[in-house]
């Protein structure tokens, strides 16, 4: 019987059963299966060394080079554990240092060394930038409720070692302080469900400014998190301040010095009387103590907005034509016969696929363009970044 070439340690293991048999000679057996009798006696002699597990395939590198390859490891991972955040490429550097007389193996197999010591992490492969869209004119806060900035002041601890998140809402035309409130956590369910009794309260806003943290924004498509998606449902633009320039808020910034000042130094004693204390203080600022440049309190020149929180949410429409896809809950949805990545924030939304000329297909979120897909692409979305307005 001739080789299995896709088998060959089952095509070993039924010619040793053959000689275990002893059903004929072991010339003929040889020939019966199409091997020589020097094959024959070496997989029997492995057989009776190691028994069936000795048929498998052996490395066919010299026993010299096996034992320089060992060498090497040893030495890579010690200095691997010397230097932990050290690549491959500087700890091919310091082997050369050393042994400078000896011949180095090269980068890429120390690379594939320590991948298989599980000392190296794999790169997430990232889908190529997208376009970028122009973020529009700032907004204006001309009259109350055109414009609410919102920010977490610092985390600070009462006595009682609880830690506090106080999340903090403004509106920049009245400067009138809408919520102090503490948040057990700082993540899109608690600061929902914060702004949802704030927003049947005092209304919504036309905008709301907030920095790029979460769960305001994330690294997604034009930065939008979950919380601001929701935002963009409800009819309200959001706004984000340029990375690293908190002066872009500084209104707000400098409300939270004067908190800061007030109500934690020192913190309360326990978590319900640092609530009073924000309670307390939001009534002094807003209808006692008055505003250096209004000459007056900040209450004086608020009222609710006249927009109303919807008890449903609005369903984004597309136009005739365009195809309609829903991502998972892990943000992933198929599109051309693979499954692609648009992002955890958009889970549950019903996005907008306009197809282009060149292979190409716009991805929107209602009017808000996401970004492009392509078939080729092994990725998923190439995601649309803002361009912030340049501020004087």
């Amino acid at each position: 019987m001739p080789w299995n070439e896709c088998d060959r340690v089952t095509a070993r293991w039924n010619f040793v059963q053959a000689v275990l048999a002893q059903r004929a000679s072991f010339a003929a057996l040889c020939h019966a299966h199409g091997i020589s009798r020097e094959c024959g006696h070496k997989w029997w002699r492995r057989f009776r060394e190691g028994g069936r597990p000795a048929l498998g395939e052996r490395t066919r590198q010299p026993r010299r080079a096996r034992q320089q390859q060992q060498l090497w490891l040893r030495r890579l991972l010690t200095l691997r554990r010397r230097h932990p955040t050290w690549g491959p490429h500087k700890l091919h550097w310091l082997l050369c240092q050393r042994h400078r007389r000896a011949r180095v193996p090269a980068v890429r197999t120390l690379g594939r060394w320590l991948a298989a010591a599980g000392l190296v992490r794999r790169h997430v492969r990232r889908a190529p930038s997208g376009p970028s869209v122009a973020a529009g004119p700032p907004p204006v806060a001309a009259q109350p409720n055109d414009l609410w900035t919102l920010d977490f002041k610092g985390a600070f601890r009462t006595a009682d070692g609880t830690r506090i998140h106080p999340l903090t809402v403004r509106d920049a035309a009245s400067c009138c302080v809408l919520l102090v409130r503490h948040v057990a956590r700082p993540n899109e369910p608690t600061v929902r469900q914060a702004l949802t009794a704030l927003f049947r309260r005092c209304g919504l806003p036309r905008a709301v400014q907030v920095d790029n943290g979460t769960p305001f924004a994330s690294g997604g498509p034009r930065g939008l998190s979950a919380l601001s998606v929701w935002w963009l449902r409800l009819g309200v633009r959001v706004v984000f301040t340029r990375p690293g320039c908190p002066q872009d808020n500084g209104a707000h910034e400098q409300m939270h010095r004067i908190l800061k000042a007030e109500t934690a130094r020192p913190a309360a004693a326990h978590a319900r009387a640092q609530h009073r204390r924000f309670t307390r203080w939001c009534q002094r600022y807003n209808h006692v103590r008055p505003h250096f440049t209004l000459g007056r309190p900040p209450a004086g020149g608020y009222r609710p907005s006249v927009r109303r929180l919807p008890a449903v949410l609005p369903v984004w429409a597309y136009p005739a034509g365009w195809l309609r896809l829903q991502p998972g809950t892990n943000g992933r949805a198929w599109w051309g016969q693979r499954q692609r990545m648009f992002g955890r924030a958009f889970a549950g939304e019903w996005l907008g696929l306009r197809p282009r000329r060149g292979g190409w297909t716009e991805v929107y979120l209602g009017p808000h363009l996401l970004g492009l897909l392509r078939h080729d692409d092994r990725a998923g979305l190439r995601p649309a970044r803002t361009q912030p307005p340049k501020r004087r």
